[in-house]
């Protein structure tokens, strides 16, 4: 599931952007909302949504400015702006800033459906998975089918998709309608490696991206990977990747990010 961040001054126009993606949008999550620009940055400081959708004219701080300083923060942070304002002006400069989109109020839900599929095909491709394999919850029901494959697969994209939720092997179990034991066999068969070494893969692979690719401090990195002990979390680092998270943060992050 797939995190958004709302940033929009009017409280009914900002309930009615979380209903639309919750009645439009089952693989995106609202993990953030804020009336202004500084509420929205101070939130981007220890947390990365995937998705920030802003207002453009707002009292403290316009959506333009947010988005530099956000596009400044997390270089691959995908945006939406929508406004109620047509100039070409703010069209163009919202452009400038990596927009992906920009939306006239009141929101035409065609236009918003396919800003979002726009989105969420940008996101499948970044975490590397299959658009028509994305794990849904109509397709949790599908799951004990028989498709040894398809089930390992769906797993397997519902951890990547969730590195710092709750993956103990009776929930991911309980997700794709199995015994935990028959489960833990399965993924073992199947893959080579163990259903804890590969959470453990995938949380360390996100923790380097963070490292890279944020200006998070180390123990909000080790939260938003899933690891609940900051010190755990850099004992484990040096141990497998032979530098402190600092020092692989120094060493691989570009001149701009740093």
């Amino acid at each position: 599931m797939y995190s958004v961040l709302l940033v929009e001054d009017e409280r009914v126009i900002l309930d009615g952007l979380r209903e639309l993606i919750i009645q439009t949008a089952p693989e995106f999550r609202v993990i953030g909302e804020a009336s202004g620009g500084t509420e929205a940055l101070d939130f981007m400081r220890s947390n990365v949504p995937d998705v920030l959708i802003t207002d453009i004219r707002m009292r403290e701080m316009d959506g333009l400015t947010l988005v530099s300083k956000a596009r400044e923060m997390y270089p691959e942070l995908l945006i939406i702006v929508i406004s109620g304002y047509g100039e070409f002006e703010y069209a163009r400069r919202a452009m400038e800033y990596g927009v992906l989109n920009y939306l006239l109020k009141p929101v035409e839900l065609q236009e918003w459906v396919a800003a979002i599929h726009k989105i969420q095909l940008l996101l499948n491709r970044r975490y590397g998975i299959s658009s028509s394999q994305t794990l849904d919850t109509t397709k949790e029901a599908q799951c004990n089918s028989g498709d040894t494959r398809k089930t390992i697969r769906d797993v397997k994209e519902y951890i990547r998709l969730h590195p710092d939720g709750d993956l103990r092997l009776q929930t991911v179990a309980a997700i794709v309608h199995l015994n935990p034991t028959y489960l833990s066999q399965l993924f073992k068969n199947e893959t080579g490696i163990t259903f804890s070494e590969y959470i453990a893969e995938v949380r360390m692979e996100r923790a380097k991206w963070l490292l890279v690719n944020t200006q998070l401090k180390i123990y909000d990195v080790a939260r938003l990977s899933g690891h609940q002990s900051p010190k755990h979390f850099m004992l484990v680092f040096k141990q497998q990747v032979g530098w402190t998270a600092g020092e692989y943060r120094n060493r691989f992050s570009t001149d701009e990010q740093l």
